[in-house]
């Protein structure tokens, strides 16, 4: 091992390319461990993205892997028949409901070498696809399977072919894609696997093909597999495995993470920063949602619940607080929906700036997301005594013990504002409420804590390469 622990961060879809509260926590784990160096292997859907993130000094290499992009293929196989025997026995185990080795056949695939060509020129290889159709795609065209089948292991044969940077140990930020890379860079290098999970990848993957229309019959059902598949194999052979909450580690124990193997580690924030916010109040009802203008935040909730509140409280304010330019279609319809409510004077779209000038005046925030883990936003407002009322994501009804006054189910527009009613009417009750809430994060969230434990996670199982 080098003097310096090298770490490997693997990522799929997010950091340094897309803001939100994984990426953020990867700059804060990035920046907060100045004694590890950090390599990226980011998994993308397209090549030169913008970043959005200025890359620490201990990021000492980046290498960025487009799905679309098709691989030169290096290096040779020497048994193609056996290799096509073992994909075949890999493939009858994930569609049988069993979850596949895929130790031997990793092993018998160089690393920068793509299977694409391989699989799809080989009789053996259609014939085994015809088979397949047959017996489990009789209704829909033949060809609509063949293109399911093609697109979805074409990107699974993109990533083992990914030749990864050398490190001491490869840190997944998810299962899927990133997590199968670092699978075969544990199995082919015999480096350590660490496994980091936000959300459960799967679950969320599984929700967008549900929704997607153009998905249908055993497509669908086939990359859900896919999905569940690559979650279970990560988690069944990762040497580590870390959650933010344990509903979430109880749901990696059952598709066979070993328990010795898992901890939970929740998400920090940096305390002093956020606990500086010098309170000023303004005239009127200041109500805001820290979040990107994203389908996945429902802004549109957000929206009508303000509708809501103004009806009662017209000097209220709202505040869409982050960047806009992620979604512009998406952007423009929030834009036409709240015009639409004739409410423009009483909500705004601020774009991004410095959250901490709005927590310093913000009377309460709403998030309104349909999916989160453990958002850091209600925990930055905590330290600022902002209180929040939420949708019943993630890890946020324990954060908010449950007190139902305060949480709402996803896209209740009317009982997100039963909640911010109650905040407006209680403020003597609310200022108890957020000092308890100040001290929950000082107590369970601080990042000294965050960063101390991933300091000993990595060394206790870098050091042993």
């Amino acid at each position: 091992m080098a003097e310096r622990l090298r770490v490997c961060m693997l990522l799929e879809g997010s950091y340094p390319f897309i803001t939100g509260g994984v990426s953020a926590w990867v700059q804060d784990i990035i920046q907060g461990l100045p004694d590890i160096d950090f390599v990226l292997l980011t998994i993308s859907p397209a090549e030169n993205q913008e970043l959005r993130y200025k890359l620490p000094p201990n990021v000492v290499e980046h290498r960025d892997i487009a799905l679309t992009r098709k691989p030169e293929s290096q290096g040779k196989i020497t048994d193609t028949p056996a290799l096509l025997d073992e994909l075949q026995g890999v493939h009858e185990a994930m569609f049988s409901g069993g979850t596949p080795d895929l130790t031997r056949m990793i092993r018998m695939i160089p690393e920068g070498y793509s299977l694409q060509h391989e699989v799809a020129a080989h009789e053996r290889s259609w014939d085994f696809i015809v088979k397949n159709n047959q017996a489990r795609n009789p209704v829909y065209p033949f060809a609509d399977y063949y293109w399911a089948w093609q697109s979805a292991h074409a990107m699974l044969f993109r990533v083992l072919a990914v030749s990864p940077p050398e490190a001491d140990l490869y840190h997944a930020i998810s299962t899927g894609f990133a997590g199968l890379t670092a699978l075969a860079a544990q199995i082919r290098r015999r480096k350590p696997f660490l496994l980091t999970e936000h959300g459960l990848y799967h679950k969320e993957r599984e929700i967008e093909i549900r929704k997607a229309t153009f998905v249908h019959g055993y497509q669908r059902d086939m990359w859900i597999k896919v999905y569940n598949t690559i979650s279970s194999i990560c988690y069944q052979n990762a040497d580590g495995i870390t959650a933010l909450f344990e509903e979430n580690r109880q749901k990696q124990l059952e598709l066979g993470a070993p328990k010795a193997k898992t901890v939970v580690i929740p998400n920090g924030i940096d305390v002093e920063r956020f606990s500086s916010v010098v309170k000023v109040k303004k005239p009127g009802f200041h109500v805001g949602l820290v979040g990107r203008i994203v389908p996945i935040k429902d802004i549109k909730t957000f929206i009508t619940t303000a509708k809501i509140i103004l009806d009662e409280i017209p000097d209220a304010v709202f505040y869409a607080i982050g960047p806009t330019d992620e979604d512009p279609d998406y952007y423009q319809d929030c834009q036409a929906l709240v015009k639409s409510l004739k409410i423009e004077e009483r909500f705004l779209f601020t774009g991004r700036q410095n959250v901490l000038e709005y927590y310093s005046f913000l009377d309460a925030m709403l998030l309104t997301s349909i999916r989160e883990a453990q958002p850091l936003v209600i925990l930055e407002g905590w330290l600022a005594l902002v209180p929040c009322v939420s949708t019943k994501v993630g890890n946020v009804p324990e954060m908010l013990d449950f007190d139902e006054r305060f949480l709402a189910p996803s896209k209740d527009s009317a009982k997100l504002a039963e909640g911010i009613r109650f905040i407006y009417r209680h403020p003597e009750e609310m200022e108890a409420i957020n000092v308890r809430n100040r001290q929950k994060v000082i107590s369970l969230y601080d990042k000294k804590d965050l960063l101390d434990q991933y300091r000993r996670l990595y060394h206790q199982l870098g050091d042993q390469t």
